[in-house]
């Protein structure tokens, strides 16, 4: 009997079974975290990517004397909000799918990796598309002519504002492309780390899940996904913190495929990889950072049990 109950909570690949509330509790917590280390490197992204839309040139030493070094926070707590709701539910239904699949096909193979991480990813995505509307937009208020500046106080304010001031749509705004780009960060960086671990473990003799396996395999994938995601990350940036035509009424973006298809034309392909460096910094940055602490909490878990 004691056999039996251990192995009931053993999976195939020898690892303690975690409990649903720890698994969403540690990707959330792992999220929030690896956000507060990186998002200088996500405002720096993000005023970059939008500083062409506004025909100008980005300059970071620029930003630092106009605003202060402490404006690479702006918009840190929109941005570790979204984290509870897009970590929490992207990283957590992502694993918990992934071994649900695994019950029902009787394995694991990259093919049903993608499959769960880009649905899972833009699951996430539409669960907490407000949020990143209000990290888009309090990191670049400060860059906008101060006639069209919001002067946001806090999330709560932005929040209180889009609501009242849009509606609740302009929540969801440039959530289409928030979506497509969440669904390849499910493939890219959740699917393809989990693939990584285990070539890594087989390649280079890594124990699957240590702190090394996990160091090596999120790098990769966050180079992967980087440049994979930046054109839609740019696409989102742009719906996100638009404004109407203040002649017509409209917004200059109404869609993912007409947003690359008016920056490329106007501004050429590559001002959609404007920022790239800073971008990669983030999501490499925190695709180590998250996944590192989350398996540091989750050794922590099951020391104590």
């Amino acid at each position: 009997m004691a056999a039996v109950a251990v192995n009931s909570k053993m999976t195939s690949s020898s690892q303690p079974v975690m409990p649903k509330p720890v698994v969403f509790a540690t990707s959330g917590l792992g999220g929030m975290i690896g956000w507060a280390i990186i998002h200088p490197a996500n405002t720096v992204a993000v005023r970059m990517s939008l500083a062409s839309m506004q025909g100008k040139k980005f300059s970071l030493s620029g930003m630092i004397r106009e605003n202060g070094v402490m404006s690479v926070y702006d918009g840190l707590a929109a941005g570790v909000s979204r984290q509870i709701f897009y970590a929490t539910s992207r990283f957590g239904l992502f694993e918990v799918c992934r071994d649900k699949l695994h019950e029902i096909r009787g394995k694991t193979d990259f093919a049903g990796r993608v499959i769960v991480g880009a649905a899972t990813g833009a699951t996430a995505a539409a669960l907490s598309c407000p949020m990143e509307v209000a990290t888009v937009r309090m990191s670049n208020d400060v860059t906008l002519p101060l006639a069209e500046r919001r002067n946001y106080t806090g999330v709560f304010d932005v929040v209180k504002r889009i609501y009242t001031e849009e509606g609740v749509k302009a929540f969801w705004r440039g959530c289409t492309p928030f979506a497509q780009r969440a669904a390849l960060v499910g493939v890219f960086q959740v699917a393809t780390l989990d693939q990584f671990k285990e070539l890594y473990a087989r390649q280079l003799n890594q124990k699957k899940n240590s702190i090394p396996n996990v160091f090596c395999s999120a790098m990769t994938a966050g180079l992967i996904y980087s440049i994979a995601t930046m054109p839609l990350e740019a696409s989102k940036n742009r719906m996100a913190s638009q404004k109407p035509d203040a002649v017509t009424g409209k917004l200059p973006y109404t869609s993912t495929l007409q947003t690359l298809r008016k920056v490329s034309a106007n501004e050429g392909f590559l001002a959609l990889y404007n920022g790239f460096f800073p971008y990669y910094l983030r999501c490499g940055g925190h695709t180590v950072s998250m996944f590192i602490i989350v398996q540091m909490m989750r050794d922590f878990y099951n020391s104590t049990q």
